[in-house]
C-alpha cells in the first residue's frame, strides 16, 4: 500500500461535481473552503493486500453475525446501547428473520498499513468500526473514483464492485419483500431535509439508481414529508402507502422522535391484508432494525468479549464499555492510553484521546449522554505526502459490504488521528 503523486485532471474540480460530489467542497471552521476529493494523489494497493482486505472483512462480518446473536439474547446489553425497551422486540425479530434480508450495505473503517509495512502490527487489517445503518461516501467510492481510474489509470484495476453488487443487493432482497408484502412493491428512498451539503441526497439519489436498474419502482421524498396516517400506517405527501423505505436516517434519531413507537408498532402488521385483498398492512424498512445492534459503538466491546484472544481477534482493536453492563468486563486499571468514543458518535464528533493517562485531542460534539466505550489507541498509518498538503496524513480504508459480502473500497485521510468531516477521499487502484 503506497501513496503516489498522480497529475491533475485538467478541470477536475468540474468533473467531480458532474459525478456527483457537489458536497466536495467543504466549509472550514475559519470560514475558508476546502475540496473533499484530493486530486493528484492516489493509494496504490498490490493484490494480495486487496484479498488481505476482502478475507479480513469477511471474517470481521462473520464475527458481527455473531456478535448479534450474542446481543439478540441479551435485553440488559441491548438497554445499556441505549436500544429503548419498546424496540428489542422488532430488532431481534428483524435479527432472526430467515432468509435474512432487509439490509443491502454497511462499510467497516480499518486501519491497515499494508503488508510491508515497517510496523508489523499495521500489516493486519483491525476493525475500527462498523457504520451499519447510514454510511455514506458511495458516490466517490462507487462512481466518481471509478471515472477518475479511467482517465488516469486506465491500465490498472481497482476493488470497486458496489454498483454491480448493490443491483444484485436490491434484487434479492425486494424479491422476498415482494413475497412478504403479496404484491411488487413501489420502494420510497428517503433521507432529512436538514442535511445542507447535498452529500445525504446523492447518496440516496445513487442507491435509489441501483434499485431501479434492479426493475423496481421507486420513488424519493424526505424524511419530513413522511405522513402518519390516522390508520398507524405511513405515506407520502400523495397519500401513496410506503410499502418499503428506504432511510438515509439513523435509527437512533427515529426511536427518540415521535413516529418512532409507530413504526416500530406498525411492523407488526407487514403481510396483512383485508377481505377484499386490498393491502393493509406495515412498512418493510431498509435497512433493518437489527441494524441497530451494529450501528452503535458497543459492537466493539462485545466483539472483543467473544473474539479477543482468539485467532479472529487479530482483526479487533481491544476495546471496553466505559460503564460496562453486568457480566462484562471494564477496561484494564493500568490502560494508558486509548480513545473514548461516544456510543452513537459520528464523523468523530465527541471523541477523546488519552495518551499516558491525559487527553491530548478531545473533539467537540453533541454526542456522549448515551454512554461510551473505550478502545485502546492504535492510530492509523503515518504516510509522508510531501510539501503539498503537508508532512504526513492518516488513511482510514472503508470497506464496503454489500448483501453481507465485501465489494469494494474508500480511502479517506485526514491530517490527525482522528477521521473527522474535514478529512479528504483519495482514490485508489491495483498495480505499481
Amino acid at each position: 500500500m503506497r501513496r503516489v503523486r498522480l497529475p491533475e485532471r485538467p478541470g477536475w474540480e468540474r468533473q467531480i461535481l458532474a459525478d456527483g460530489l457537489v458536497y466536495s467542497p467543504t466549509p472550514t471552521p475559519d470560514g475558508g473552503q476546502i475540496s473533499y476529493w484530493r486530486e493528484g494523489a492516489a493509494y496504490a494497493f498490490t493484490q494480495a493486500e486487496v484479498a488481505a482486505l476482502e478475507r479480513a472483512a469477511a471474517e470481521l462480518f462473520d464475527m458481527c453475525v455473531g456478535a448479534g446473536d450474542w446481543l439478540a439474547a441479551r435485553p440488559d446489553v441491548l438497554t445499556a446501547m441505549g436500544i429503548p425497551d419498546w424496540a428489542h422486540r422488532q430488532v431481534v425479530g428483524t435479527w432472526q428473520d430467515e432468509p435474512a434480508w432487509q439490509s443491502v450495505y454497511g462499510r467497516f473503517d480499518l486501519r491497515f498499513g499494508g503488508l510491508d509495512h515497517p510496523d508489523p502490527a499495521l500489516r493486519t487489517p483491525t476493525l475500527y468500526e462498523f457504520n451499519a445503518d447510514t454510511p455514506t461516501c458511495l458516490v466517490e467510492s462507487a462512481y466518481a473514483q471509478w471515472r477518475w481510474r479511467e482517465q488516469v489509470r486506465a491500465t490498472d484495476d481497482q476493488w470497486n464492485q458496489l454498483y454491480e453488487r448493490l443491483v444484485q443487493a436490491w434484487r434479492r432482497n425486494l424479491d422476498l419483500a415482494a413475497a412478504r408484502l403479496g404484491h411488487r412493491p413501489l420502494v420510497h428512498f428517503t433521507c432529512s431535509s436538514q442535511e445542507s451539503s447535498g452529500e445525504d441526497v446523492m447518496n440516496t439519489q445513487f442507491l435509489r439508481d441501483t434499485c431501479a436498474a434492479a426493475g423496481y419502482e421507486t420513488k424519493t421524498l424526505f424524511i419530513e414529508g413522511v405522513v402518519l396516517g390516522g390508520d398507524g400506517r405511513f405515506y407520502d405527501g400523495d397519500g401513496l402507502h410506503l410499502d418499503v423505505a428506504f432511510k438515509l436516517y439513523p435509527w437512533e434519531f427515529m426511536v427518540a422522535e415521535e413516529f418512532g413507537r409507530a413504526a416500530f408498532a406498525d411492523m407488526d402488521a407487514v403481510g396483512r391484508r383485508d377481505g377484499l385483498g386490498q393491502y393493509r398492512g406495515g412498512t418493510v424498512w431498509i435497512e433493518a432494525p437489527y441494524k441497530m445492534l451494529w450501528s452503535n459503538k458497543a459492537l466493539l466491546p462485545v466483539l472483543w468479549h467473544l473474539y479477543g484472544g482468539t485467532d479472529r481477534g487479530r482483526h479487533l482493536i481491544p476495546a471496553w464499555f466505559a460503564d460496562p453492563p453486568a457480566g462484562l468486563p471494564g477496561a484494564p486499571a493500568d490502560l494508558a492510553d486509548y480513545v473514548r468514543k461516544p456510543l452513537l458518535g459520528r464523523e468523530g464528533a465527541g471523541i477523546d484521546v488519552v495518551r499516558a493517562g491525559v487527553p491530548t485531542v478531545t473533539v467537540p460534539g453533541e454526542y456522549g449522554a448515551e454512554g461510551h466505550v473505550i478502545q485502546a489507541y492504535a492510530p492509523p498509518p503515518a504516510v509522508p505526502t510531501g510539501a503539498v498538503y503537508g508532512e504526513v496524513v492518516h488513511p482510514v480504508l472503508g470497506v464496503w459490504l454489500v448483501d453481507g459480502e465485501p465489494a469494494g473500497l474508500g480511502v479517506r485521510e485526514s491530517a490527525g488521528v482522528i477521521t473527522d468531516n474535514l478529512s479528504h477521499f483519495v482514490p485508489h487502484f491495483i498495480g505499481a
